[in-house]
């Protein structure tokens, strides 16, 4: 996705990722207390400048594995919007034909490998195709996606292990937001270490205080081509960013008591959909904007007109006795 163009300032290119994601996950938190959504629904709002800092400085032969708060990431890649609003709505138009809703997103033709509604699941999964990748001499990399819980699972350990004994071309990003469900991670770990696990598998890691998404592109543009050159194995990055609706769900939640909007503030005024849109062009942003919308408005009605499986679908893509 970079290649000849990294590095110029890539305002338009990642505003319009931005604005895409945003947009359809308002109208996703819009539309879903009428049940046309038929899946619960993890928004990424406020968190998409990871993804699409990191997706922006991918080629369209590398691939991504996720977690349940997977639109953000499936988006960034290149994922099909029509296909997953239509996901979404339960249609056998969906990306997994209307059987895996909003957890379970794949987009192969984009690199979408798969997103997992268990934690930490998909993080083994993109190791072993990274070892594919190995084993056939392929130029592609992996990214792996995942929770600051995630780190808490044997699977992230196991993964890290092997990973940097084979020498194995992944990025690791650990989308750091602070909340497994209600549950704040100075609760959860004894210390704010995250990177330092990854570094005691001797695999590099390092730190974003807050999700610029500039800065992550800037940053991930050149590690991602350490890792392609085979030079240096896996790369590990935690990136700290800040999720402001609900763990599940389309509402706010500060009533809960959990955490309160005064913590999520500064997150809110750094917005990086909001700060990149002050550098562009007005005219050019409002066609951004304009194009955007067109492409949600397309999406949605695909979803509305679009069929729900067959009741004989019921039986297929499942492992049953011959």
């Amino acid at each position: 996705m970079v290649q000849g163009r990294r590095l110029k300032r890539p305002y338009e290119r990642l505003y319009r990722s931005l604005y895409r994601i945003r947009r359809a996950e308002e109208e996703i938190a819009r539309i879903y207390p009428t049940d046309k959504i038929k899946s619960p629904v993890h928004l990424s709002i406020g968190q998409e400048a990871v993804s699409v800092g990191v997706c922006e400085a991918l080629r369209p032969e590398d691939v991504v594995f996720g977690t349940y708060r997977s639109h953000a990431l499936y988006l960034a890649k290149g994922g099909d919007l029509r296909k997953m609003m239509a996901e979404l709505f339960g249609k056998a138009t969906g990306c997994a034909k209307g059987k895996g809703g909003s957890m379970h997103l794949i987009d192969p033709a984009h690199g979408v490998m798969g997103t997992s509604a268990v934690v930490g699941s998909t993080i083994p999964l993109a190791v072993g195709y990274a070892y594919a990748l190995k084993l056939q001499a392929k130029r592609a990399i992996v990214a792996s996606f995942f929770g600051d819980g995630a780190v808490e699972e044997g699977a992230f350990h196991e993964s890290l292990n092997f990973a940097r004994l084979k020498t194995l071309p992944v990025l690791f990003v650990c989308e750091n937001n602070f909340y497994a469900i209600h549950t704040h991670q100075r609760e959860r770990q004894p210390f704010d270490n995250i990177c330092d696990r990854a570094r005691s598998y001797g695999i590099p890691a390092e730190r974003f205080e807050e999700d610029d998404v500039l800065k992550i592109f800037e940053r991930m543009t050149s590690a991602v081509e350490l890792i392609r050159s085979g030079s240096c194995g896996p790369l590990f990055f935690e990136c700290r960013t800040y999720r402001l609706k609900e763990h599940v769900g389309p509402n706010d939640d500060f009533h809960l008591g959990y955490r309160s909007r005064s913590e999520a503030d500064p997150w809110i005024q750094n917005d990086s959909c909001r700060r990149l849109a002050a550098l562009l062009d007005p005219a050019v942003r409002g066609r951004i904007e304009a194009e955007v919308e067109d492409q949600i408005r397309d999406a949605i009605e695909f979803a509305e007109r679009s069929p729900f499986p067959a009741p004989a679908d019921l039986y297929s893509d499942v492992f049953k006795d011959a």
